[in-house]
Formats: structure tokens, C-alpha cells, sequence
């Protein structure tokens, strides 16, 4: 099966050619790459289509190009061209990136379109290939896209014409992958759709094996260094608690970086590590007791799922998270919830954690079994084969319909 994977994917030659630590993504990326990897192993030729957009106002146009270094050989991945102007920069890379589909569905047709989340690019390319070339669409879905965190209502923030083209999106994708249950009850009840909470890469696998013996006291933050992961406030509650026998260590990249690293200036026991590869991460994450992930609070709890939280569990380290959702039980059998993320919060919880060794309680087993790639991989199988006999049954019937009535097609269509 040939599958288009439209999604706002950053590799390494976009973030080294255009401005993107205001909205770098690195979970997404990792996600977005292990979930083509496993399609691809099995046997689906797969490309991404990124609209690499840049959301710093620049008068400046970047051109759109093939990755020349992609992550995995056989996995094509294509950017869109970006013009930041203001009141420019959504419309522009909407409609390149609708024209960059366009194009490769013309030089090999595409059988299935997965987009992921609802961004205007991924949401207009996602219409097209339903209404104009009958594709089926598969939504992996990862953020809500209808509230902010605060669990307002997101229908003043944002234009009708988009929030109503969204909406139809969500209830006429073929498939759906959510991160949780509330975001997989966005879904039509009838739509076939999995839950995917994360993706456990291999390097995961083999790290945790080979570090569990030489595990330090290590709390570590692997992932973006975004305002909305409560950074700032984990530092301020380490330096807090004055622990001379643990370190705090923090990998990743964002716009929060030098802030951040301003910070910490003085305190030894914390130490940034830049951004680094997923067998690098994977290292990292084996070698730590404890993984953080002081996220804001949502109000609305599961319309956000933070990645790492699976993937500090595979590794084998125990998790100290804000609520984001209801787990599995097996799940959060290796996690210490904290109620909300003020430094006062986050120091107490680190004091009971290692003052308690709570940090011994586990869940790796029930995280590599449920996420592990063999898992992962039957479960997006099985789901893109039901849309796709789904897909094939509704045509046949139209083609039958068709046959009765011709004026159908027309009724159909919108002529």
C-alpha cells in the first residue's frame, strides 16, 4: 500500500535551513518517524509531506526541497515551501503543501492518507484527498484541537471556515489513532480507530536491558524546552531542594534554551545535555532513575498525552508527571503524580520520590509490551487494513448505486 504521511515533520536538513525553535516539536518528530519506520516494515511504501512552516516573521521566501539525508533510506520525506509574512505565512503553507501532495499523488498515486493532528495544511490536504481523489484518511490525532488547555473552547480563537473543515475532518476520516481516550471520543463511534499513546523505539529496548545495572541518581527531561513543559518551574523547585547526591539533567532543544541555561548558572548539580539523536536519548533515559515530564495542567485532563511518558517508562526509569488523563493500571504502576507544577509542588514530590525510593516502582514490562514495536505495528496494520476493506465495500456499493441511478454521482459530488 502507498500511504502519504502529511505532517508538520521537522528533519534534520529543515531545522539546519530554516528558523525553528519557536515551534520545535522533538516528540512529534520521534513519533512521526518510528510510526513510518514500522508502516514501512510492513512492506507500505510510505513518504512525508511536511509543511516545514516557520512562525518567526521573516520577509523571506524558503523554498521547498526533499530531504537529502533522511532519518531511514527508504522513507522519502518532502517540505513545502514557507513564506513567514504576517497574515500570509498559514494561507501560503497551506496551499504548497496541498500542491506538494498534489504532485507526488500525480507521480505515484497514493492509496491511504494519514495526517497527522489538525493544523490547517494537514486539514485541507486531508479534504482533497477525500472529496477530490476518494482516499481514505487516517487522523492520528494527538492534541485537541477544539479546547486550549485551560479547556476553553477554542471556536473564538480561531477562523469558522477552519473549525468547521476540521470538525467535518474529524468526523469523516476513515480511521483514527488517538493518545487517549477522551481524544479517541472526538470520533465518531463507527470509525475504526486504536488508541497510541507512544512508541517504544528498539534503542529503547536494548538500552534498558544493557543500563539497568549502572543507573545513577539521575532525574532527567528529554524532549522540547517549550513554555507549556513547566522548565522553568523544575528548576526553581531543584535548586529548592539542595540535593548534593543527585543531578538533574535535562536533553532537548526550544525556545526556552538560554533562559533555561541562564537559570541554572551556579548550581552544579544540573546539567544540559543539547539536543540529541534517538540512540543517544535512549542511553540517556537508561542511565536515570527518575523521568519528569511537569507539563502544565490541562483542565480538561487527556486532551493532551506527553510521549516521553511512555518512553521513561520503557527505559526503566520510575515517572513523576502532572495528570494528563486516566492510564492503565499496569501503566501507572511506575508513575507519581503531582497536582500541578509550581516549584513548590515539583520539589516536595522529588523530596518523597527518592527520600521514599519510590523511584524503585516500575513499569517497564506493561510500557514495552503494550507500546514495543511488534504491538505498535500489528495494531496499525490491523487498523489501515479495516479502513481499507471499509473503503473498498463503501465504493463498491456507490459503484452499484451509481449503476441504478446516475444522477447520484451528481448529488454527491455538490454539482
Amino acid at each position: 500500500m502507498r500511504i502519504a504521511y502529511i505532517a508538520p515533520y521537522q528533519g534534520p536538513g529543515l531545522i539546519n535551513s530554516r528558523p525553528s525553535l519557536r515551534n520545535l516539536a522533538l516528540a512529534g518528530n520521534v513519533k512521526i518517524e518510528l510510526v513510518a519506520e514500522l508502516l514501512h516494515q510492513s512492506t507500505h511504501d510510505i513518504e512525508i509531506i511536511s509543511q516545514g512552516e516557520v512562525v518567526e516573521r521573516r520577509f523571506k521566501i524558503y523554498a521547498g526541497f526533499r530531504e537529502q539525508n533522511p532519518y531511514h533510506a527508504n522513507i522519502s520525506v518532502y517540505y513545502a515551501s514557507a513564506l513567514p509574512v504576517r497574515f500570509v505565512n498559514g494561507l501560503w503553507s497551506s496551499l504548497r503543501t496541498l500542491a506538494l501532495f498534489k504532485r507526488r499523488h500525480s507521480a505515484a498515486p497514493f492509496d491511504l492518507v494519514i495526517i497527522y493532528n489538525l493544523k490547517l495544511p494537514q486539514v485541507i490536504c486531508a479534504s482533497y484527498a477525500m472529496r477530490r481523489l476518494g482516499l481514505p484518511v487516517v487522523l492520528e490525532y494527538e492534541d485537541d484541537a477544539f479546547v486550549d488547555i485551560a479547556g476553553r473552547d477554542e471556536k473564538g480563537f480561531i477562523s469558522g471556515y477552519y473549525f468547521n473543515l476540521a470538525e467535518r475532518i474529524l468526523n469523516t476520516a476513515s480511521g483514527g489513532v488517538g493518545v487517549s481516550p477522551h481524544i479517541l471520543s472526538r470520533f465518531p463511534s463507527s470509525t475504526p480507530k486504536i488508541l497510541l499513546r507512544g512508541v517504544v523505539s528498539d534503542h529503547i529496548l536494548k538500552s534498558c536491558e544493557q543500563g539497568e545495572k549502572s543507573r545513577k541518581n539521575w532525574v532527567v527531561y528529554s524532549g522540547t524546552l517549550f513554555r507549556s513543559k513547566g522548565l522553568k518551574q523544575l528548576i526553581t523547585g531543584w535548586r529548592k531542594l539542595g540535593l548534593s547526591d543527585w543531578e538533574l539533567h535535562i536533553a532537548g532543544d526550544g525556545e526556552l534554551r538560554s533562559d533555561l541555561e541562564k537559570m541554572a548558572l551556579g548550581c552544579k548539580s544540573i546539567v544540559f545535555h543539547g539536543l540529541i539523536n534517538r540512540q543517544d536519548n535512549a542511553r540517556f533515559l537508561s542511565e536515570a532513575k527518575i523521568g519528569i515530564n511537569p507539563h502544565d495542567v490541562s483542565q480538561t485532563p487527556g486532551n493532551v498525552f506527553a510521549f516521553k511518558i511512555i518512553e521513561y517508562l520503557a527505559a526503566g526509569t520510575h515517572v513523576i508527571t502532572t495528570p494528563m488523563g486516566a492510564l492503565e493500571p499496569e501503566i501507572e504502576a511506575g508513575i507519581t503524580y503531582m497536582p500541578d507544577n509550581s516549584p513548590e509542588t515539583i520539589a516536595a514530590t522529588l523530596e518523597r520520590v527518592i527520600g521514599g525510593r519510590w523511584y524503585e516502582r516500575k513499569a517497564v514490562e506493561a510500557a514495552q509490551q503494550t507500546y514495543g514495536p511488534a504491538g505498535v505495528a500489528k495494531s496499525l496494520d490491523s487498523l489501515l487494513n479495516q479502513v481499507m476493506s471499509e473503503t473498498a465495500e463503501k465504493n463498491k456499493w456507490n459503484r452499484a448505486r451509481l449503476l441504478l441511478d446516475p444522477r447520484s454521482a451528481a448529488c454527491d459530488s455538490g454539482k
